[in-house]
C-alpha cells in the first residue's frame, strides 16, 4: 500500500464501489476539534459559571460538527460518526442538565439543526455509537435506568441533526447469551419511538456474534450493524456473505450499516482485535463491492486511512475475489468457525 502526501490526501479519490465510506468521530489533519469537559473541573464551577461554561462547549462543538460535515465533503467522505461527547457530561448523575438547561434564545439547538441541514445538502450521513458503558441489558436495574436516559439523550442531539443511527453492542452475556439476549429485547422495549427507531445493534468480538444477535433483530425490527472485524476475530459458523446478507435483511430497505478495520498486528497475530493504522483492502469483503451501504471505517489514522483505502480501491483494475477480501488467514478463519454452543 503506497501512502499518501498531504496533497495528494487532500483531493478525493476515484469512486469506483457504491460504498458510502464513513469517518469516527475525529480528524487527524484536519484543524477540527471536539472539546469536552470532566465532572471534576464542571463540579468546581458555580451554577451561572457551569452553565455558560458547558454551553459554550456544546454551541462550539455543533460548529465543530458543521466544519466535520464540509471536511468529509471535500474529502468524497459520505457518513461521519459523532462523538458521544458532543454535548458533554449531560447524563452525568451529579453534573447533567437538560439541553434547554443551557440553551437560551435556542442558539445551540439552531447549531445543530445548521450542521445537520449541512449534512443533508452534502448528502453525509450521521450517526452516534454511544459509549461502552451503556448497557441495555444489565441485570443491575440502575445501570439499565442510565443506559436508556444516555440513549434518549443521544436520540434528542441525533433528531436535531438528523442522524438516523445510534449503535450498541448487544452488552453483557451473564446467565448465557440466551438469556443476556433476552434481557436486551426487554431493554429496547423501554425506549421511546425516538429512540427506538434509531438503534441499531452491533455484534462484537467476544460476547454476542452475528448468529446471536440476529434473533433479537429480526423479533425487535431493530438492524443489525455487521462488523466483518469483529466477526473474523469471534466467528460463529456463518461465511462472511451470509453475515452480510442476513444483516443487510435487517434494515428494511434502509440504507445498512457495516463497520471495517483491520488487525494491528496481522490476522496471525496472538491477538488481532486492536485496529490498524489504516485498512488493508484485502480486508474487504468482495460481497460489499456492488452494494449501496455505509462502512464505518475503524482505523487510527481517521480521514487519512479512509481516503487511503478509497484510492486503494479505485486504484485495483478489478473487484474480483481474487483481489479483495479473500487472504489466506480469511480463508482459514472461516474453515475454523463452528456454531458455538448456546448460540441460537
Amino acid at each position: 500500500m503506497e501512502l499518501l502526501c498531504d496533497d495528494e490526501a487532500s483531493r478525493p479519490p476515484r469512486r469506483m464501489t457504491a460504498i458510502r465510506w464513513g469517518l469516527c468521530c475525529q480528524f487527524v489533519d484536519a484543524p477540527i476539534r471536539f472539546r469536552t469537559a470532566t465532572h471534576r473541573y464542571v463540579s468546581s464551577l458555580a451554577p451561572a459559571a457551569r452553565r455558560d461554561y458547558l454551553s459554550s462547549i456544546a454551541r462550539a462543538n455543533a460548529i465543530a460538527l458543521a466544519h466535520a460535515v464540509e471536511r468529509c465533503a471535500e474529502l468524497g467522505i459520505g457518513a461521519f460518526r459523532i462523538t458521544s461527547q458532543i454535548v458533554p457530561l449531560a447524563t452525568h448523575p451529579e453534573s447533567g442538565y437538560a439541553l434547554g438547561e443551557l440553551d437560551q434564545g435556542d442558539v445551540i439547538t439552531r447549531a445543530f439543526q445548521a450542521a445537520g441541514e449541512l449534512a443533508r445538502l452534502r448528502d453525509v450521513r450521521l450517526s452516534f455509537h454511544p459509549d461502552q458503558f451503556v448497557v441495555l441489558n444489565s441485570e443491575r436495574e440502575d445501570v439499565v435506568r442510565a443506559s436508556v436516559a444516555e440513549l434518549e439523550f443521544h436520540a434528542e442531539i441525533a433528531e436535531l441533526v438528523g442522524a438516523d443511527v445510534l449503535c450498541l453492542h448487544g452488552g453483557g452475556a451473564a446467565g448465557g447469551v440466551d438469556a443476556a439476549s433476552d434481557r436486551l429485547a426487554r431493554g429496547i422495549d423501554r425506549l421511546s419511538a425516538r429512540a427506538r427507531s434509531r438503534l441499531v445493534l452491533e455484534n462484537d468480538d467476544r460476547l454476542f456474534a452475528v448468529r446471536d444477535l440476529l434473533p433479537v433483530c429480526e423479533r425487535s425490527g431493530v438492524p443489525l450493524v455487521y462488523d466483518v472485524h469483529h466477526h473474523r476475530c469471534h466467528p460463529d459458523g456463518l461465511s462472511v456473505e451470509e453475515a452480510t446478507e442476513r444483516a443487510a435483511a435487517t434494515w428494511y430497505g434502509r440504507e445498512p450499516y457495516m463497520h471495517l478495520s483491520s488487525p494491528r498486528d496481522g490476522w496471525g497475530s496472538a491477538n488481532p482485535r486492536p485496529h490498524a493504522a489504516f485498512v488493508d483492502p484485502a480486508d474487504v469483503p468482495p460481497t460489499w463491492l456492488d452494494r449501496r451501504i455505509t462502512v464505518d471505517v475503524e482505523a487510527k489514522d481517521k480521514e487519512r486511512a479512509v481516503v487511503q483505502l478509497m484510492r486503494d480501491l479505485a486504484d485495483r483494475p478489478s473487484a474480483g475475489t481474487d483481489a479483495i477480501g479473500d487472504g489466506p488467514a480469511h480463508v482459514e478463519m472461516r474453515a475454523a468457525a463452528r456454531p458455538r454452543t448456546g448460540s441460537r
